[in-house]
């Protein structure tokens, strides 16, 4: 009899050894509590452990221990970024995407025309406010450009789509900008009438004036012909963006105390180029300011309908001007003004 109750406690205590890896495997591979998709980042440095507390903490695992168990087992060599678990998913399915390093990828896309405080709001993700305006000044990123002698990230950005992730410091973010700079966008402008920085601001003012592409090389020639001739390039959005660079942060057209506010940057009041681009110039952009097209032209005005009217005399240019106005009021359903009246002609009598 003692033998048989000694066989049955052998018995039961085997199937409960048994049951224990059962039942880890049963919740290692069973659902998880996240009830909504969540992100969770793995920086720099950190250890296993670390992260498989922040994961229990936060409602994606239900056992760091049996975790941390699993990680030790594999060896588990945690890789940076950050991770996006959706609803449900099991221990085994964690753990897969840091076995594989299936980092979440942002795509943050950096079109032509953006200026520093539109590139600040799209990278606030991955890089925080005042973070950004110190590494916006740095030198060594303006080196890393091409460009040490720029007074700041301005157009040093190349137009492209980036892939990001939140665990990237905000140095190594702001580097991959200016790195896809230097190799897209610097060999391009070598070769034009200006030195290659030069021709960069050229292009981000040809890429602020207009959107029409057969435009951009007479702007561009515009432009190049003031400079020649030591005449004001009284472009529009540099007045804008010397309001700005005030700290005056209104995104409205330029009004005329902002063309009449002495600034390096406002060409209506300065001569020559700004000290630096005011914004991301494109392709086109580029291509125009290293190949103008220089003619008899020194003004051009909207036409109101998309393009603009060239004009190489102040005469013309202001019928230009007046053909705008004209159709601006058009558009808005005004009258036409009502002519000024001729002035009298007095004749005296002959005595």
């Amino acid at each position: 009899m003692a033998k048989v109750h000694a066989s049955l406690r052998l018995l039961a205590a085997t199937a409960i050894l048994a049951l224990i890896p059962l039942g880890g495997l049963w919740s290692w591979r069973r659902s998880g509590p996240l009830r909504q998709e969540t992100r969770f980042l793995v920086p720099k440095g950190a250890s296993v452990d670390q992260i498989a507390d922040q994961l229990e903490r936060e409602g994606v695992i239900r056992n760091a221990t049996l975790f941390k168990l699993w990680a030790r087992t594999r060896k588990l060599q945690l890789i940076r970024g950050e991770y996006a678990v959706q609803p449900g998913a099991s221990m085994a399915r964690v753990a897969e995407k840091l076995r594989k390093g299936d980092i979440h990828y942002t795509n943050l896309v950096l079109v032509p025309g953006l200026h520093a405080w539109a590139i600040q709001k799209r990278l606030e993700p991955f890089v925080p406010e005042d973070i950004f305006w110190t590494l916006w000044k740095s030198p060594r990123l303006a080196r890393e450009a091409g460009f040490p002698e720029a007074p700041s990230l301005e157009g040093l950005i190349a137009p492209a789509t980036y892939r990001l992730h939140r665990a990237l410091e905000p140095e190594e973010v702001m580097l991959r900008l200016v790195e896809a700079f230097r190799a897209q966008v610097r060999p391009k402008l070598e070769g034009g009438p200006l030195a290659p920085y030069e021709t960069l601001i050229l292009a981000s003012l040809v890429e602020k004036e207009t959107r029409v592409p057969e435009e951009r090389p007479k702007v561009a020639g515009v432009y190049l012909k003031r400079l020649q001739i030591g005449m004001p390039l009284q472009c529009d959005p540099t007045s804008l963006y010397a309001r700005w660079m005030r700290g005056d942060l209104r995104f409205t057209a330029p009004t005329g105390q902002d063309v009449r506010a002495p600034h390096p940057y406002n060409t209506y009041t300065m001569k020559g180029l700004p000290p630096g681009p005011i914004g991301l110039p494109g392709p086109e952009a580029i291509i125009a300011a290293r190949e103008p097209q220089v003619g008899q032209d020194l003004y051009f005005v909207a036409t109101g309908l998309g393009g603009h009217r060239f004009a190489p005399t102040l005469a013309a240019h202001n019928r230009n001007v007046a053909a705008y106005r004209a159709e601006l009021r058009r558009q808005k359903g005004l009258p036409e003004p009502a002519p000024k009246p001729k002035a009298r002609k007095v004749t005296r009598r002959r005595r």
